[in-house]
This record gives C-alpha cells, sequence and structure tokens, in this order.
C-alpha cells in the first residue's frame, strides 16, 4: 500500500524486453540500498512493482539502482513498456504499519491510462504552504468512469488527486 505521495524520482538506466509479455527495467534512485530488500513493492510512477535486484549507483549519485520486471497485465494498462533509459518516473517505498498517512490509501494496481484534457492553474494563495495548485481535466479510459466518485481519488503519475466532479 502508498499513500500518493511522491518521494523521490527516479531514471530508468536499463530497459530490456524480455518478449511481448516482459519487461525488466533497472531504475536508479535516491533510495539507500541498506532500506530495501528484495522482493519489497515500490510505486513507480504509480505502478507496484517488486524489486527483484539491487545494485550500487556508477554516477556518483548518493542512493542505489534497483530492478524491477513488468509483465503482461502491468504492460496492457500502464505506460511502462515505452519507458527507456532516461524515462524519470516518480517513486514512492510501501507504507509501513504505524506510518502516517498523508495522502490517500494507493494500491498500485493500475486499472488504465487517462488522458489529460486541458490543465487549469489556479492562483497560487501566498497563505497555503503548497503554493500554486491546478484542476486537472481527465479522460478516463473506457469502462472506468463508473468506478471514479466525487470525492475519492485516482493517481495521476503516482501521484494521488481529489476527484472534484465526474
Amino acid at each position: 500500500m502508498f499513500t500518493g505521495i511522491v518521494t523521490a524520482i527516479g531514471k530508468i538506466v536499463e530497459a530490456e524486453r524480455k518478449g511481448p509479455s516482459l519487461k525488466r527495467l533497472a531504475i536508479a534512485s535516491p533510495y539507500d540500498a541498506a532500506g530495501i530488500e528484495i522482493g519489497a513493492s515500490i510505486a513507480c510512477a504509480g505502478v507496484c512493482l517488486t524489486v527483484t535486484a539491487l545494485k550500487p549507483r556508477e554516477d556518483g549519485e548518493p542512493g542505489c539502482v534497483f530492478q524491477v520486471e513488468a509483465a503482461a497485465e502491468t504492460l496492457s494498462k500502464t505506460k511502462v513498456g515505452d519507458w527507456e533509459p532516461g524515462t524519470a518516473i516518480n517513486l514512492e517505498r510501501s507504507l509501513k504499519v504505524g506510518d502516517e498517512l498523508g495522502g490517500h490509501l494507493v494500491t498500485g494496481h493500475v486499472d488504465g491510462v487517462g488522458r489529460i484534457l486541458k490543465i487549469e492553474p489556479i492562483a497560487a494563495d501566498p497563505d497555503e504552504p503548497w503554493g500554486a495548485t491546478a484542476r486537472f481535466h481527465i479522460r478516463a479510459p473506457q469502462g472506468l468512469p463508473r468506478f471514479i466518485a466525487a470525492k475519492g481519488s485516482i493517481c495521476l503519475d503516482g501521484t494521488s488527486l481529489t476527484v472534484n466532479t465526474v
């Protein structure tokens, strides 16, 4: 489980197709390898992926490179299949029992890819600590709108957003 609050930006450093239904990816991250176990779940642009290998970064930056594999269902419901070296992605480590839930409960099990139709900037209020905001108009994939509720939440690249209207 995740919160939909992005904690780091990772970069794809290796991407290898292993046939039509499997893609292996290596992701450079600022996360300390000592805090990640093989089998851990990390939300990569909102997609829950399982760490299959770890190694130190070779670019001199702090953190590690973790490896994941995306199988047929993930490749069919997400944009993971398009990720190539250089692609930047939002990252979030999985929750631990007792962690503060600052966002929404997010599973990382993606149902489909929406399309951003319009972004409306909303003037920044100097009294708001989070600064400027925006309203996103998103077209949900066919068959999903009936499952989206006003005041519920959706994730956009791993960032949990509150739905205003459907």
